[in-house]
């Protein structure tokens, strides 16, 4: 079988196993049910299976991850739709966004060198909670590996959708815009997601963080690698 063949098979097998999974998620709503956990899972499981190298798995799948970057971009039309909330709370949000973007940056390397992790780990993590489109472009500067910075980022995403009720819950933040920014700056498109499942309001504050967040990363990236590796 040619190469060409076992690429198309496997964005055949990419998309049939992320809609079964779809499926299965919308009848048992388990964390290890979610299609940004399982999918991987099965994906690399049937990978490791057939001998399938990564090569041929990504010649045509990377499309699917191209499209990352309009899907993101997708997150604007609802803000723009509602420009009014935005107004209101311009100011707590943009506090909001470069504090969290900093917090964030320095922490994950922080807790890296505590851990004495590699500098290829710390620079692939120091981009983590910004979604993945603006990750890659961060990675590059950052000198993190591309590969390393996007499962970091799904972790991230998970681990922060899985939690963020309950730290709500436990530190008694009940605004919407709130609860709406920290999923959107801590947990970028899988934060979003669950956002909009709590309502319109918080799924639109956290589209904003999200982007904006992704935004200011990459344009201070020059600078925090600066700070943090060669001060």
């Amino acid at each position: 079988m040619s190469n060409a063949i076992i690429s198309l098979l496997c964005l055949a097998l990419t998309l049939l196993v992320y809609y079964l999974n779809k499926y299965l998620y919308r009848r048992w709503r388990r964390l290890m049910l979610m299609p940004l956990v399982l999918t991987p899972l099965v994906l690399v499981g049937l990978l490791l299976i057939t001998h399938v190298s990564w090569q041929n798995y990504i010649a045509e799948s990377h499309w699917l991850l191209w499209l990352l970057g309009p899907a993101t971009l997708a997150f604007a039309v609802p803000v723009y739709e509602n420009m009014a909330l935005i107004r209101r709370h311009w100011l707590s949000l943009s506090a909001g966004v470069l504090t969290a973007t900093t917090v964030a940056v320095c922490s994950s390397v922080w807790l890296a060198r505590l851990l004495a992790l590699p500098e290829s780990i710390q620079r692939s993590l120091a981009v983590r909670s910004v979604t993945t489109p603006f990750a890659l472009a961060a990675a590059g500067p950052m000198g993190g590996q591309p590969d390393l910075v996007a499962l970091f980022v799904v972790i991230t995403g998970v681990f922060g959708m899985a939690t963020g009720d309950i730290l709500f819950l436990r530190i008694a933040i009940k605004q919407g815009v709130a609860k709406g920014a920290g999923l959107g700056a801590a947990s970028h498109g899988a934060g979003t997601a669950r956002a909009y499942q709590i309502g319109q309001q918080e799924g639109v504050v956290s589209s904003l963080v999200m982007m904006l967040s992704g935004v200011v990363t990459v344009l201070l990236v020059p600078l925090m690698s600066h700070l943090l590796w060669h001060a």
